[in-house]
């Protein structure tokens, strides 16, 4: 069974005046001895909550729907249900809590997946404390979470992928490619690239750029088309690839 309220502090103090909301977390890894010890690590931090932890996906599936935390930490090698397949349900279901994938994992094949499957962070487990504390509150807050090795090994994967088209048999509409090669990005669109590499949604870009939220989806709309890519993966790798995710 799962593991419930590991953390120690609730929502009051002691004197019953509230206190600032922390950051709930589930810690999912059939490792007793790691789970424990990083629920250990984390409860030194004082915003965050570790409220329940899992030893296999189907224990994840029933934690986050009875305690819907913030952030899920999930390992992809687990029995039964691993952390893709895990990964699958909670896209389906349409989660709204926010998975960061901590694995010793070096595939940068199933880094690919893990972010395709709505994943906002990826941690290795051989990563620093301090990274993986830092990680935890950035995808709080909104952001994606890609180290330097996983941003790499993962934009290969995607510059593997469209060499492998470009040398495959030209199809009827082949000259697309030329034409996105004569159509640079404009400033405002660099600037929009720049906010989907930071993590921004549509909403939060519009309010950002005081512009409707309807203009950011045209403008993405042109961008895709422009950049060769089918997703916002894609577009904050590829920005990040080409140094285009400062905005300047």
């Amino acid at each position: 069974m799962p593991e419930n309220n590991v953390g120690s502090n609730g929502p009051m103090s002691g004197a019953g005046i509230p206190t600032k909301s922390k950051i709930r977390i589930v810690v999912a890894d059939d490792h007793p001895i790691f789970r424990d010890g990083l629920c250990k690590l984390l409860a030194l931090e004082d915003d965050f909550e570790v409220v329940a932890q899992a030893q296999d996906g189907r224990q994840v599936l029933d934690v986050l729907q009875q305690l819907e935390p913030d952030i899920l930490l999930l390992d992809l090698k687990m029995p039964g249900l691993d952390g893709l397949a895990t990964l699958q349900r909670l896209q389906a279901a349409r989660n709204k809590t926010r998975v960061i994938v901590l694995t010793a994992s070096d595939d940068k094949n199933e880094f690919v997946q893990a972010m395709k499957l709505g994943t906002s962070g990826i941690v290795l487990k051989q990563t620093a404390t301090e990274l993986l504390i830092k990680s935890i509150r950035k995808v709080h807050a909104g952001e994606i979470w890609l180290d330097s090795h996983t941003t790499a090994a993962v934009i290969r994967t995607f510059v593997a992928a469209d060499e492998a088209a470009a040398a495959a048999p030209p199809q009827q509409l082949s000259p697309a490619p030329r034409d996105r090669e004569r159509s640079p990005l404009s400033q405002r669109e660099r600037e929009i690239v720049a906010l989907v590499a930071q993590g921004f949604k549509n909403k939060e870009m519009a309010e950002k750029m005081f512009i409707s939220e309807q203009t950011v989806k045209n403008h993405l709309h042109n961008i895709f088309d422009k950049l060769g890519v089918s997703d916002r993966l894609e577009l904050a790798l590829y920005a990040i690839h080409n140094n285009l995710h400062t905005g300047r």
